[in-house]
């Protein structure tokens, strides 16, 4: 397995990153179709695969949480989560 760094994630992830991420798993040929308050794992999202791009994000360095995002699994609470994330930076 590649470390976070190697696979582009060294930056708090945005709206776009998330979207792109995303849509890898849930098999979305366009990203813009995640409705952004649509439940991820409703939609397909495991929590394995959240916890995959957790730990991906932590070895880059963003102190993702696994229970905050599953917390509430939604694209918008996810990028309130980061971008709090951000500004506490």
């Amino acid at each position: 397995m590649t470390n976070g760094a190697a696979r582009g994630v060294s930056a708090i992830p945005g709206e776009s990153e998330l979207r792109a991420l995303l849509a890898v798993p849930l098999e979305l040929a366009d990203p813009a179709e995640l409705d952004a308050d649509a439940n991820l794992v409703l939609l397909g999202l495991s929590s394995l695969e959240i916890m995959r791009m957790v730990g991906r994000w932590n070895k880059a360095g963003i102190p993702a949480d696994f229970e905050a995002l599953i917390e509430v699994p939604t694209l918008r609470a996810w990028v309130t989560y980061f971008t709090g994330l951000e500004t506490s930076r």
